[in-house]
């Protein structure tokens, strides 16, 4: 196969940040996706209805800059789960159309989750609150307790934090973020429709061995972190299994270079410019190509209760390996973009909104 036609996708995880790198990423992402769940963990956080609406405002005016299909992005918006967050606010801002979600970040476990919770047992009154309003809960899936091997702490969060939650609010519909590992995609695949997951590009194609053997390579690092092989070989069957509980989030996530490449490095993976190449090779690796389409454009909108796309994307298959930048112009700096480490023989030949 040498062209494949899909509907156009959307990423149901996605990074933006604000200001200067807000300008400087959205492009990538617009280009190729119609929607996105934006992420809230910005300093200071995405809090209430009224700061969802001040930073979807910021993201529609970058828009205006843009033409074609990325102008008409859609920046699907969530609020910062804290122990202090007013239910009555959440709700709101949810039947207003302000915000599809909430995301609940365990205190300390990635990029700006120092004012996430604590104590879980703290906002179950506001998870009753959503599940009776029907708002997605999305969740960084990782515990912080030190005494945790950082690569088993997405198994133990299964155990201690999300099976009770399952157990006491079962018809809450939650997205166990970023899966990495075996136990996540067998745990979401042991459930009902209430529960779904996203999976990145990069976990489909490097594990820790990529970030690790040979030198420490700083773009690799993300959280939650890479996993063994076998954890790696689990997401690309999940991903490419057409499971309507699974669907892409890229967790695109840009940090300028500097703050990467330094002795305490910034956690996440820039890779909006390439998901899609990315995406289509995992996938006729797998002889899955007809899965795809799900994956990246219809178990999302399916599991948030949105319509699909009606525009469409062709992805086409080219002799010589697409060559994307290795970086991108942010202000001053630069930010590094997701290298795979394999050639890409896919490329987006032309995507509409």
């Amino acid at each position: 196969m040498k062209e494949l036609n899909l509907t156009r996708p959307d990423d149901w995880h996605l990074h933006l940040r604000d200001d200067v790198v807000l300008d400087s990423v959205l492009e990538a992402t617009a280009t190729d996706f119609s929607r996105a769940i934006v992420m809230p963990n910005l300093v200071p956080p995405v809090l209430t209805q009224k700061d969802a609406e001040q930073y979807r405002d910021r993201i529609k005016q970058s828009c205006q800059r843009l033409s074609g299909a990325a102008a008409e992005f859609e920046p699907l918006m969530t609020l910062y789960l804290t122990e202090a967050t007013d239910a009555n606010d959440l709700v709101s801002a949810h039947q207003a159309g302000v915000i599809q979600a909430v995301k609940l970040y365990p205190a300390g476990a990635t990029t700006n989750s120092a004012s996430g919770v604590q104590d879980i047992k703290k906002v179950y009154p506001v998870l009753e609150a959503m599940q009776k309003a029907d708002v997605v809960l999305c969740m960084h899936g990782e515990v912080t307790d030190p005494e945790i091997d950082i690569f088993d702490r997405e198994a133990v969060f299964i155990e201690r934090v999300l099976t009770p939650i399952r157990k006491a609010f079962p018809e809450l519909r939650i997205v166990l973020e970023h899966v990495t590992t075996a136990d996540g995609v067998n745990y979401v695949q042991s459930q009902d429709r209430y529960q779904a997951c996203t999976l990145t590009p990069h976990h489909l194609v490097i594990n820790r061995n990529h970030m690790l053997v040979g030198g420490i390579r700083p773009h690799y690092y993300c959280l939650p972190i890479l996993k063994r092989r076998e954890h790696q070989e689990a997401l690309v069957k999940a991903a490419t299994s057409g499971d309507a509980r699974i669907f892409l989030g890229t967790d695109s996530a840009p940090h300028v270079t500097h703050t990467k490449e330094n002795a305490c490095g910034c956690a996440g993976v820039f890779n909006a410019l390439n998901t899609m190449s990315v995406l289509a090779s995992v996938f006729e690796a797998a002889n899955a190509l007809d899965k795809l389409e799900a994956f990246t454009s219809l178990n999302g909108p399916a599991f948030y209760g949105l319509p699909v796309n009606s525009a469409k994307m062709t992805l086409r298959k080219q002799d010589e390996p697409v060559v994307f930048p290795q970086t991108l112009p942010c202000g001053d700096e630069t930010l590094t973009v997701f290298d795979p480490g394999m050639p890409l023989h896919w490329h987006v030949a032309k995507s509409a909104h």
